[in-house]
């Protein structure tokens, strides 16, 4: 295949770029009167404004003829139609199958997803009321939830940005292999009335399966092993592994290989925000999502959201050499969005191969990192307005406030929409050089109608085909992830060399650990919390 840098559209556009290198945003706006309409677009109750980004029409034209020749809407039919588009793996890529109420995925898959939710249903129905109970028949009031990645992220992000304050049940997360994590949580509750959900595809993933047994063997400390079966609920594509850890086969929670982990909140792996928030709720996230479904699959080219975002995010990468990228939400319940969309962006297109196997020419992908206004504007916007690097910046912000109190929400609000307008132009001519923020520093500001969740399901729609449109035109897989496999390995290597005190070929690794085992043999008396 050949390298989409080679073609006649890549030199179009960098031609182009060429000509707008001098060009301030100050200047397109004097260019063209209408820009900020021009340059926006709506979808339901979702707003995507670009007119702040270094940009014009001719650009987005430009950007068009790329995608065209990159075969963008064929790799799209053919992810919808379930064919293996995940190449290294065999497999295909049908998350959109479990929020797909219109035939949009194939029959069987759709009708698959709809028979693992209902099982998901049931159970939360159950849970919320107190009809499922533990061993000693009180109702459960804590869920925790064991898992990571993407068994983690999605999950949590929704639940905070969605859970009802007045909820009396209480959803913990618990990811990391330091057990401080899992202590932290179990201090705080009672095993009489706690339900943990080991969330792991193949159940074999190290970090889950350590902190479930340990799980297990506190709950059991309490209660004996008679207790796991009613304390425990598996959500996996292992029914044996999940049986054999002692858990009841109808807490069992599957769902298909075709559903990749970080994009797996709308499956099975969603049970602790479905328990979180209720069913009816969930369902509407769902229902969200499916909207940005079908208007990715509809809407002409340019006019298609996804699409849009993703080659503004191209532009930006490879043509203006913007190495980041940083989420802001205006929204304190949106506090994990910036980490979920870190691993959705960076683990699905972090990649220097293309689907051939061949380097890839030029640079794909940004650094993603983020944090909620207006508290990131206490901690890194000083480079962001002042830096001598730029990192493109997306703001969101959700006009409905939420909460009860008078006097906050228009004035996130202003801030947001301030800081886009103080990145974008600057600050005019300051009486010393400290004070110069030379502006012409892009951003799009995202707005939502409100904070429900048909909103949120939509937003989080957008920015998984985004990601699809960006491998496409890259040429990768978007849907693997060797380079988080190579770590593991070396670990578990590592790991043997503490048990069994063998020394590690590399000089630096066995450093380490004899530094680690040398503190370790003077201590004696560690340090708790």
């Amino acid at each position: 295949m050949t390298s989409i840098t080679t073609t006649s559209s890549w030199s179009a556009l960098q031609r182009h770029c060429e000509k707008l290198a001098d060009v301030a945003l100050a200047d397109l706006y004097r260019l063209d009167q209408g820009r900020s309409e021009n340059l926006c677009w709506t979808l339901e109750g979702l707003s995507v404004d670009f007119s702040r980004q270094r940009l014009t029409s001719e650009t987005f034209k430009l950007l068009f003829k790329l995608a065209r020749i990159a075969n963008v809407e064929e790799k799209r039919k053919a992810m919808f139609a379930g064919e293996p588009i995940n190449t290294t793996e065999g497999r295909p890529v049908l998350h959109m199958a479990p929020r797909d109420s219109s035939g949009l995925t194939s029959f069987d898959a759709a009708k698959l997803a709809r028979i693992q939710r209902d099982a998901m249903s049931n159970f939360t129905a159950a849970i919320r009321s107190g009809q499922e109970t533990g061993m000693t028949g009180h109702s459960f009031t804590d869920i925790v939830n064991i898992g990571i990645g993407g068994s983690h992220l999605g999950p949590m992000m929704v639940t905070r940005a969605l859970r009802s304050a007045e909820d009396s049940l209480q959803i913990h997360y618990v990811a990391n292999i330091d057990g401080n994590d899992l202590e932290s949580v179990l201090r705080l509750v009672d095993p009489e009335r706690t339900l943990f959900l080991v969330a792991s595809k193949t159940f074999t993933t190290e970090e889950t399966m350590i902190n479930a047994a340990s799980a297990r063997e506190w709950l059991t400390s309490f209660m004996g092993e008679v207790a796991v079966q009613r304390h425990f609920a598996a959500i996996s594509a292992n029914n044996g592994a999940a049986h054999a850890f002692g858990i009841d086969p109808l807490r069992v929670f599957n769902f298909a290989e075709w559903v990749g982990g970080r994009f797996s909140l709308w499956s099975s792996i969603g049970l602790s925000s479905m328990i979180a928030i209720g069913v009816k709720p969930f369902e509407d996230l769902l229902a969200g999502a499916h909207a940005v479904d079908k208007h990715f699959v509809t809407a002409p080219m340019e006019k298609n959201l996804p699409i849009i975002m993703a080659l503004t995010d191209i532009w930006n990468r490879s043509f203006l050499n913007m190495p980041a990228r940083v989420i802001l939400p205006y929204n304190e319940r949106l506090q994990h969005l910036p980490v979920y969309l870190q691993q959705l962006e960076m683990e699905s297109n972090g990649k220097s191969v293309t689907k051939e196997g061949n380097p890839v020419d030029g640079v794909v992908a940004s650094l993603v990192f983020g944090m909620t206004g207006t508290n990131a504007q206490h901690s890194f916007y000083q480079y962001l307005h002042q830096g001598p690097s730029f990192a493109a910046a997306e703001f969101i912000g959700i006009s409905e406030q939420g909460h009860s109190l008078i006097g906050h929400h228009d004035k996130l609000l202003a801030n947001m929409i301030g800081q886009a307008e103080a990145l974008a132009l600057g600050s005019g001519t300051p009486e010393t050089p400290y004070q110069i923020c030379p502006g012409n520093r892009p951003s799009t500001v995202i707005l939502l109608r409100r904070p429900d969740p048909f909103h949120l399901g939509m937003l989080l729609g957008l920015y998984e085909h985004k990601v699809m449109v960006e491998g496409a035109i890259w040429g990768i897989n978007s849907f693997d992830q060797y380079g988080v496999e190579l770590g593991k390995r070396l670990a578990s290597a590592t790991f043997e060399a503490f048990e069994k005190n063998i020394t590690p070929a590399n000089p630096s690794t066995a450093r380490s650990i004899k530094q680690i085992m040398a503190w370790r043999e003077k201590s004696d008396t560690g340090f708790k919390a």
